[in-house]
């Protein structure tokens, strides 16, 4: 499955086949929060999950949070997030327990509906884009490129299904609390969302929105994005991996079928590779004496991070995750300026950057606001200009 996942949806030419999507879904954002940035958090989940659904199942844009998809969907996510929790259940403890008839496991009964539940569900969306197929669509979409290869990579209908949402759930719910975290970094951290407009007024303009194709000369566009997904990981305790085989570790003795959780935040934070000042939040470390971004760390597959995962089960969606991540906050901080909000004595109200809402594995920051106004006269009238032709 996971081969099919890599040759469905992380060959160079795929990203390059989902761009004009996260362009799109970019300009839409920037858009939406020019608009109504008192809902910017809805906002950002309804493009995540909009981005998401159109590489996945070729679902066109979807214009609200509430849209019937995406809360079935995003349902089953957060329910995910929470039951992947370490812990969550006693049977992780106590492994007899999986000998207990369903008869009298509650937790094994709910597992079994729901399972089924979302089997039906699965399916019917990759139904969906099968006939979109049959009547002679080829746009790409991730579920539609397993579609064409199934029989090579010999996947039933369940399987293919839950891959597909599989890799829905990988990005949706990430990509909107990476957005949530750059928000507050952008408030708590005014300098740096200057550097980054300046880069993009020096590069780009005032005439024309940023593209992917610009990633090349925005460094610390890039920067700001690597040091974001260090800074703050949204699963710090990433995803828990099974030991195949007994090992030992620097003295230490892993048997065969240990469940292992590595300490992302942790080595996110290491004084020695980052710096004194590794917990703050700080673009610049990733940027050379030449102002260019520097070469990736090693043992990081060029990412200068560990939130991706490690070795051969890192991420798959990485690229597709980085290049969403580029493309809407260029396009938020070229149109845009992000502001705290002000008490009645006139003084910003600067988000708690420590404290965090742990959701099962997902961790976001405390609810916080902020005010979204446009950078620059021009700019709400370019971003709706560009909306239009899109």
């Amino acid at each position: 499955m996971r081969r099919a996942a890599y040759e469905g949806f992380n060959g160079m030419s795929r990203d390059v086949e989902f761009h004009p999507t996260q362009t799109k879904e970019a300009v839409l954002l920037a858009d939406g929060l020019l608009r109504n940035d008192g809902c910017w958090e809805g906002e950002l989940r309804r493009a995540a999950a909009s981005t998401i659904l159109s590489i996945v199942y070729d679902i066109q844009t979807v214009s609200s949070p509430d849209d019937p998809t995406v809360t079935n969907i995003n349902w089953f996510g957060e329910m995910l997030v929470d039951y992947t929790s370490p812990g969550k259940y006693l049977v992780e403890f106590f492994p007899w327990m999986l000998y207990i008839p369903s008869s009298l496991a509650k937790w094994k009964r709910e597992a079994r509906e729901t399972y089924h539940y979302l089997t039906e569900l699965f399916e019917r969306m990759v139904h969906d884009v099968e006939h979109q197929i049959e009547q002679g669509d080829e746009r790409p979409s991730f579920a539609g490129n397993l579609l064409r290869e199934r029989d090579r990579n010999d996947l039933s209908d369940s399987e293919l299904a839950w891959l597909s949402a599989s890799m829905y759930l990988g990005g949706s719910e990430t990509t909107a609390k990476t957005m949530t975290w750059f928000l507050l970094a952008m408030i708590a951290y005014p300098e740096k969302q200057r550097k980054c407009q300046e880069e993009l007024e020096r590069v780009i303009g005032r005439s024309r929105m940023p593209t992917l194709a610009d990633q090349t000369n925005l460094p610390y566009i890039r920067a700001t994005i690597r040091e974001l997904l260090r800074w703050r990981p949204v699963t710090p305790l990433g995803i828990m991996h099974y030991s195949m085989e007994d090992d030992w570790y620097e003295g230490y003795f892993i048997p065969k079928g240990t469940t292992c959780i590595a300490n992302v935040w942790s080595l996110n934070r290491d004084r020695a590779v980052y710096g004194e000042d590794a917990d703050d939040f700080n673009p610049d470390r990733f940027i050379d004496n030449d102002g260019q971004l520097s070469p990736p760390l090693p043992d990081t597959k060029n990412e200068g991070h560990v939130t991706f995962g490690f070795g051969p089960r890192i991420c798959l969606g990485r690229r597709m995750a980085n290049a969403s991540l580029f493309i809407n906050i260029a396009s938020i901080l070229w149109s845009a300026s992000v502001s705290p909000m002000m008490d009645e004595a006139g003084k910003p109200i600067i988000p708690d950057t420590l404290e965090t809402v742990n959701s099962g594995v997902v961790v976001r920051p405390l609810p916080f606001d902020c005010v979204i106004t446009p950078r620059f006269p021009e700019a709400k009238a370019i971003v709706a200009r560009t909306r239009e032709l899109l």
